[in-house]
Formats: structure tokens, sequence, C-alpha cells
């Protein structure tokens, strides 16, 4: 803990960088003071991989005086020397707060892809910021449920940014920096706009050329990405993105460990592929199977330190996997990203099967929506012309779909049909008008999907195990790189089954295993889709009867919606976690109902 007159500042430290020292708040000023009364003091989050290079350029340039050979002080010497510019410039995951008692001014800053959180919230006595929501709950006294939150989190599985499911609380944006000075509200400015801008390659020179600048910035971005003081390992699943992070890393550290979690269903588990993966590259394997008690036990647990309700189930195996790497090792390399930068999800084909609908005339295009309305659901093709009648900028806002409009009319009580997902998509659709439909999908995920759930569950699920998982497909370099692919280098064909993330498979021939290479990836698939008609049948239906959240969901629609999926043919599965998820959150933060047992951390890490 450190204060002044201005400033509170609390921090725990999970170190991974100089251990003995670095510790935080840290103090530094230029003359090279470390007091509790020198000009600067950081509250830090995250990892600076390129820090040993940002240092030696502030030490010959401008004479930097520094103290620890930790990344934090880094910062706070580039803050000085180069000003807001500074955030740029750093390869990292981050959110960090800088007070400048000289100015008396508050500087802060998030990540560009938002790998670490930040939330604030304003109050009578200032302004509050902390990693996990958690915190400022405890200091807020009352909050009111945010209903559009709602209303979109049941349409995506997860809160976008910048709200959270309360209104007094939200999160400064991913790629964004800040400041504030006692009494004021937060400036905020967007420092990081990915933008898409394909280059044509011609002929096998230039071909080549760009998957060796491809592997290239990616060997660099592992290395770096393997800075640390402590042991590194790596997950692992069936994937090319796991397995090249894993195979890069065995690099630079041959002892490797990797990861792979998996469930006894048949359908349902890489095991046998990650650990042929394993063998391949020659590193040990550590495998976590999963079975639906444990899942049904943990849950309550982790919807906890989430802060807000996220309904992606493959965060269940992934708490797992995580709790038992944390017995080998203190950080994790992993894949998240590369399908968002190289183009590697299914359904950026779908403007391809989409492509002939672009022909039809307007009008007839409507009413080829309007007649998919008719098709009874589950007939083969509903979805294919529903989605075919409509624009790129109303049927696509990211991976997850979860309830559509019309369907949330009958669950959610306080369903507005003036509320849409493009509310969210808008801004980021204005933005991408001159490209490519395929460049477009990849911008939306990364305001969407990408910060809202993947790295959401990525960073919480391993911190509440005292575990960092390290990113390196989201780099700023490796972005520069995969900004540039063009087209047909990401998706390749003229039709729905064309190859995806085409460039990232042909750069890494010579290092992914030849049974993953055109593999298509199953991530951490959870098979609740069978669970729920059976395992687990009985555990959802005390959630609905227990919820005391009738007065928001209709509990009766949810427990009919439940009962079809048992008796089937339909499959309401990722509709009815989504509204499971929502009810333990709602039970534990808003009823107080819920009470997992919450261990004690070893090693909390938050500000």
């Amino acid at each position: 803990m450190w204060h002044n007159q201005d400033v509170v500042f609390g921090f725990n430290r999970l170190a991974f960088i100089d251990l003995a020292n670095s510790h935080q708040p840290l103090h530094w000023a230029p003359d090279g003071s470390d007091s509790a009364d020198a000009r600067y003091a950081l509250a830090f989050n995250g990892e600076i991989y390129n820090y040993l290079e940002l240092r030696e350029e502030l030490i010959a340039d401008h004479g930097a005086r520094f103290n620890t050979e930790g990344d934090g002080e880094v910062i706070v010497a580039a803050y000085h020397y180069w000003g807001a510019d500074a955030v740029r410039r750093l390869r990292g995951m981050f959110a960090f707060l800088i007070w400048d008692a000289e100015q008396r001014l508050l500087f802060g800053a998030r990540d560009p892809f938002g790998i670490k959180p930040l939330y604030y919230m304003p109050g009578p006595d200032g302004i509050l910021f902390a990693s996990e929501k958690k915190c400022l709950q405890e200091l807020a006294g009352s909050l009111s449920l945010d209903q559009p939150a709602l209303q979109h989190y049941l349409m995506l599985q997860y809160v976008p940014e910048p709200a959270t499911m309360h209104r007094e609380i939200r999160r400064f944006e991913s790629g964004t920096q800040f400041t504030v000075r006692p009494g004021e509200d937060p400036v905020t400015e967007r420092y990081f706009s990915p933008v898409f801008s394909p280059t044509p390659v011609s002929g096998p020179s230039g071909k080549a050329a760009l998957y060796e600048r491809i592997t290239d910035v990616l060997r660099d971005s592992v290395a770096k990405h393997m800075r640390a003081d402590v042991t590194i390992g790596a997950f692992l699943s069936g994937g090319i993105d796991s397995t090249a992070t894993a195979a890069l890393a065995k690099e630079f550290n041959p002892d490797l460990i990797a990861f792979t979690t998996g469930f006894e269903r048949e359908g349902y588990s890489e095991v046998d592929v990650a650990a042929e993966s394993a063998e391949a590259i020659g590193v040990r394997h550590v495998i976590r199977t999963v079975k639906p008690d444990e899942m049904m036990d943990a849950l309550p647990l982790i919807v906890w330190y989430l802060d807000d309700p996220v309904a992606d189930p493959a965060l269940v195996p992934l708490w797992f996997i995580a709790r038992e790497a944390r017995q080998h090792v203190k950080a994790v390399v992993s894949g998240e990203g590369a399908d968002e930068l190289f183009g590697g999800y299914t359904i950026y084909r779908e403007p391809l099967s989409l492509a002939p609908f672009e022909k039809v005339p307007g009008g007839l295009r409507k009413a080829m929506g309007q007649i998919s309305t008719r098709i009874p659901d589950g007939i083969r093709g509903k979805d294919l012309l529903r989605r075919g009648a409509l624009s790129l900028e109303q049927r696509y806002y990211g991976n997850a779909r979860i309830f559509r409009e019309e369907q949330l009319a009958g669950v959610l009580r306080q369903y507005d049909p003036r509320r849409s997902t493009q509310e969210i998509t808008a801004q980021w659709y204005r933005q991408s008008q001159d490209w490519d439909p395929v460049a477009r999908m990849q911008h939306i995920d990364l305001f969407t999907w990408l910060r809202g759930d993947i790295l959401v569950k990525a960073d919480k699920v391993t911190m509440a195990n005292s575990l960092e998982l390290r990113v390196p497909f989201l780099d700023p370099e490796v972005f520069k790189v995969a900004s540039t692919i063009p087209l047909e280098e990401k998706i390749t064909g003229t039709n729905a089954s064309g190859t995806t993330k085409y460039a990232l498979r042909k750069a890494l021939e010579s290092v992914v295993p030849a049974h993953v290479l055109h593999r298509r990836k199953l991530g951490f698939p959870v098979p609740i889709r069978h669970w729920l008609r059976d395992e687990m049948y009985d555990w959802a239906a005390a959630i609905i009867r227990d919820s005391q959240t009738d007065h928001l969901l209709d509990l009766g629609a949810v427990r009919r919606m439940l009962e079809d999926h048992r008796t089937g043919p339909h499959d309401h599965s990722r509709r009815i976690w989504t509204l499971l998820v929502f009810m333990l959150w709602h039970g534990i933060t808003v009823e107080g109902r819920i009470r997992p047992e919450i261990p004690e951390p070893q090693y909390p890490v938050h500000i």
C-alpha cells in the first residue's frame, strides 16, 4: 500500500521478472530516487516483453537510471522521457497506472488487444480503478443491473466492452490510454486502431517472402514471451496455433512441459492428437481429463472469479488445465489470437457461400429473408436463407451467436426491440467500409469476440490459479505482418470449403508436425449438448428452480427450453448454458444466496 494526499495505490504481486526487487507500488524519479516521495508511482499488471531493448535505448539516448532489473521501471522511465507515446512502443500485455506527483496527473493504459483488464468506477470521493471488478463492488455498496448489458450478454455470451453487468462500473477499452486529474473525469484516447491493409503478393518468390516474414516475426515474438525468471510451459490442443507456440517455445526452453485437457467422450477430445504432437516436438506432456460432476462442482467458483458472466463452456476445462499446470510452472504460452489475425475461423468462409445472394436484387433478397421465418427451426437451409438476406453489418457481430433478437423476446422480460448488436459493431464497421468482407469480420472480432470472450476467460481463469498466460500471436509486430496478408492467402478456394489461415499454415510447415498442419482445430470443446440431456439435467433444473431472476427472465420458458432440449431433436444447449451461467452469477453477486468456497490464493494478482 502507498498513498499521498491525492491517490492511494494497493498491489499484490505475482512475480516473474526480477523476483527479489521490482516490488510495487514502484517509485521512480529521473535522478534515480526510488523513495516513496519520488516523482512517479506505478501500479502495473502484466508483462512488457521488449523491456530489455527499451531499457538499453533509454540508457543510451537519455542516460536513464534504473534501480531494478524489471520491466515495470522501464514503463515509468519511458513515460518520463517519451510521454504518452511510450505506450505505442510497448510489446506486451498490460494495464497500468502512473501517478505523476509533480503534475498531479494520473496516466493509465491498457494493451492493444485487451489481454489485461482495467475497471473503473466514479464515486463521490473520486474515481476508483481495479483489475478485478469485485474490488470495486466491495467499495460500492449498492449497484444496479445494466439491462442493456444483460440483453447483449444473452446475444453474445459475454458483456461487450466498455460495459459491465453493473451500470456504475465500466472498463477502459483495449488499446486506449487516459489521463485523470483530481476532481475531474478521465480523458481517454485510442492509441491503437488496428487496420487490415492487404498487400498483393505475386509469384512463388513473393509468397515465399510473405511466409518467411510470418515465421520470423512469430519466432521473435515467442522468444520475447519466453523471457522470465521462472519456468514457462505451454497449453497444447490438437490445432496448429497452440502446437506452433509450443514448438517455437521448445527452441527457447528445451525442458518445456505441454498441458492438454479433454473429456472421456468421442469427438470432444484432442488428447490423442496433442499427445502425438508433444511426442513429435519432443516435450513432456501432462493431460487432465474433466468429468461432468467436476464441471458442476467448479462452475460457481469459476463464475465468481469471472466478475461478469461469460458463457463459454471452454472456461471449465481451461480452469482444470490451468490448475494442473500451476503445479508445474508459473506461466504458459498459448495460441489465442491466431484465428483473428490470420483468418482462421470457419465463419470467415461465409462470404464465399453467401456470394450468390449479393447478386439478388434488394427487394427479392428481403423477401427471401421473410420466407425463412416461415420455415420451421431445424430444417436445413433455413439459416442460410435468413443470413443470405442480410448485409454483412446486419448478420455478423462476432463468433458467438446465442439468442437472436426474435428468440430473446420469449425469454427476456424487459426485451427492447430497439436494441441490437449493431449498436456495438456500428463504429467498427464504419472504419472498415472499403475492406474485403473477411478483413471486416476479423476487425469486428478484435473488438467483440476476442476481447469479450477469448481473452477474458484466458486471463481470469489462469490468474485465479496464479498462472500467467502469455499469447505470442497477440503482439503488435505480429499484427503488422498479419494485417498485410491478402484475402487469397487467408481463405483459399472459391467456395465455403476453402482452407483457412492458409499463409500461416504455409509459414509453419517447418515448425508444426505434418499431422496438425491442415487439421481443423477443436480447441477445448465441451459436450454440454449431451450432458444437459443426461448427467447435468437435474443440476440445471435445480439452478432454474432456485433462481430469483424471474423478474428478469421468464423461468417457465427456460424450463420448457430445457425439457425440449432433453427430449430432442432440437439443440438448445448453448442458450441454456448462457442462461444458467447468468443465474449462477446473479445468485452469487446479487442474491448472495450462492457462496462459493473461495480458496486463499497463493499468489493474488490484482491491483
